[in-house]
C-alpha cells in the first residue's frame, strides 16, 4: 500500500496535533479496509451457493466430489453429522407406531399383549439421541424409494423380528389384495405389488453353511459351521438392494467353537478342529465382508450389520435378585454406563477390528448399547411357547422367561427407525 501523506502545515502545533492523529486514522483506515473486503468475500460466496454455473471451476468440482460420495438412498447427507446411536430413552406417551392387532404378520412368539402381558409401559419409550433429532420413520417415503426394490434381511431370529418389525411398519399403507407374504423354505418373501417391491428375511444364523440351517428344525446343541462356505447362502442374496445382516446369538455356546475345514457335512469322516467363539466368528466377519466387496456395487446398494442384540437373563447384573432374569421387569436400567454380562466385549472388539481392515462398504448399525437399557421389552413368558410347560416351569415362570427376543411392537420398531436414519440421512 502506498503511504499516505498529510498536506504541508504552517505551523509547529498543527503538525503536532496531526501527527498525534495519524496512528488513529490509520487504524480507521485499515478496519474500513477489512470491512470492505471481508463484505465481498461473503456476497461472492453468497451469490456462488445461489449461482453456482455462475461461480467458476472450483466450485464445479467440489460439486462433483460431493455427488460420487453420496451413497445410494441418501435424501441428504446431515452437514456436520451426529451420532444417532448415542442418546436416551425419553417417555413418548403416544406410544408404539403401530397396534399389535393391526399387523397380522407377527409371529405368535413375539406377540405379548395377546399373551397376557399386563403392561403397556415398554411401549411409550422412544429413543432420543443426545445432540439431534431421530429422523421421524415415514412409511411413505420408504416405500417409495423400495420401488421396484428388494430389501433383504439375513441372519437369526431377531433378524427376522427387525424384518417383521419393518413389514408392520410399512404394511397399512398397502391395499390387503396388494400384498403378501410367503415363505420358501428358508426365505420369507413379503411382496408389495403396487411398488414392484419386496421385503425379505433369509435364515442363515452364522451367515455360512452349518448343521442349523434348516428354518424350521435347527435346535441343535451341537454346532458346526463349514468354513468358506458362505455362497451357499449367499447365491440366494445376490440382486438385492438393501441388505441387513446380523450373526451373534447362535455363536454364543460358552465352548469352543467347531469348525468343519473341509469336505461337507455328508462325508462320513469330517475334518473338525475347534476354535475360539472368537476366532470363528471373526472368520465369518472377514468372509461377509468378502462376499460384499465382491457381489455389491456399493454405488447402487446399501449393505448394513446389526449389532449384538443383548439378553438379560442375569438380573444380578444390574442389581437385582441372583436367581432372577428379565421375568416382571417393567422398568429399563437408568444407569447409562451398563453392560450386562450378556453381551460379549471381545466378540464386539472382532468386529471392530475386522471392519476397520475391510474395504467392503458396509454400515454397523450398533444397537447393543441402547438395547442394554431396555430389560423391560423382552417378551419374558408372554409369547407363544415350543412346547407344553411342565407343572414345575408353571410354578417358577422365571425359569421359561424368554430373555433374548422382543415383543412387537415395541424395541425392534426403534431400530428401524434407526435403519431408516442410516439409509436416507448417513
Amino acid at each position: 500500500m502506498r503511504e499516505m501523506k498529510s498536506p504541508p502545515s504552517s505551523s509547529p502545533s498543527s503538525l503536532l496535533r496531526k501527527s498525534r492523529l495519524s496512528p488513529f486514522l490509520f487504524t480507521l483506515l485499515a478496519f474500513i479496509i477489512f470491512v470492505v473486503i471481508i463484505y465481498s468475500e461473503v456476497f461472492s460466496f453468497t451469490f456462488s451457493q445461489r449461482h453456482p454455473k455462475l461461480s467458476g471451476s472450483n466450485y464445479n468440482s467440489i460439486s462433483r466430489i460431493k455427488k460420487k460420495e453420496k451413497l445410494p438412498f441418501a435424501i441428504e447427507e446431515r452437514g456436520e453429522g451426529c451420532d444417532v446411536l448415542s442418546g436416551k430413552w425419553v417417555w413418548d406417551k403416544s406410544g408404539a407406531l403401530y397396534e399389535e392387532f393391526e399387523c397380522p404378520y407377527i409371529q405368535p412368539q413375539l406377540t405379548c399383549q395377546q399373551h397376557g402381558r399386563p403392561d403397556k409401559d415398554y411401549l411409550h419409550w422412544r429413543w432420543q439421541p443426545h445432540s439431534c433429532s431421530l429422523p421421524s420413520f415415514n412409511a411413505t417415503s420408504m416405500l417409495e424409494n423400495l420401488r421396484g426394490k428388494r430389501m433383504l434381511f439375513v441372519g437369526d431370529s431377531l433378524n427376522r423380528g427387525q424384518f417383521v418389525s419393518m413389514v408392520c411398519l410399512l404394511h397399512r399403507l398397502i391395499p390387503e389384495n396388494a400384498k403378501s407374504m410367503e415363505t420358501f423354505g428358508s426365505l420369507t418373501v413379503f411382496t408389495a405389488k403396487d411398488y414392484n417391491a419386496t421385503i425379505e428375511y433369509y435364515w442363515a444364523p452364522f451367515l455360512l453353511e452349518s448343521n442349523a440351517d434348516d428354518a424350521v428344525i435347527h435346535r441343535i446343541t451341537d454346532r458346526i459351521v463349514r468354513k468358506g462356505s458362505i455362497n451357499k447362502h449367499g447365491k440366494f442374496w445376490k440382486g438385492a438392494d438393501i441388505i441387513v445382516f446380523n450373526t451373534y446369538l447362535w455363536w454364543m455356546t460358552g465352548m469352543p467353537f467347531k469348525i468343519l475345514q473341509k469336505g461337507s457335512f455328508k462325508d462320513e469322516v469330517k475334518d473338525i478342529v475347534e476354535v475360539s467363539t472368537e476366532d470363528a466368528y471373526r472368520m465369518t466377519m472377514k468372509s461377509m465382508l468378502r462376499w460384499v466387496k465382491k457381489n455389491m456395487d456399493p454405488k447402487k446398494t446399501r449393505i448394513f450389520f446389526t449389532g449384538m442384540s443383548p439378553s438379560h437373563s442375569k438380573s444380578i447384573d444390574w442389581g437385582g435378585e441372583a436367581d432372577g432374569n428379565c421375568y416382571n421387569e417393567t422398568m429399563m436400567i437408568e444407569d447409562p454406563s451398563y453392560w450386562g454380562s450378556d453381551s460379549s466385549k471381545s466378540v464386539m472388539q472382532v468386529i471392530g477390528e475386522v471392519f476397520s481392515k475391510s474395504e467392503a462398504s458396509v454400515t454397523f448399525l450398533n444397537i447393543t448399547q441402547l438395547s442394554s437399557y431396555r430389560k423391560d421389552a423382552h417378551t419374558s413368558i408372554y409369547k407363544k411357547q415350543w412346547n407344553p410347560l411342565t407343572a414345575k416351569q408353571l410354578a417358577n415362570p422365571v425359569s421359561y422367561a424368554d430373555c433374548t427376543h422382543w415383543c412387537l411392537p415395541g424395541l425392534q420398531d426403534t431400530w428401524n427407525e434407526l435403519l431408516f436414519a442410516k439409509l436416507f440421512y448417513p
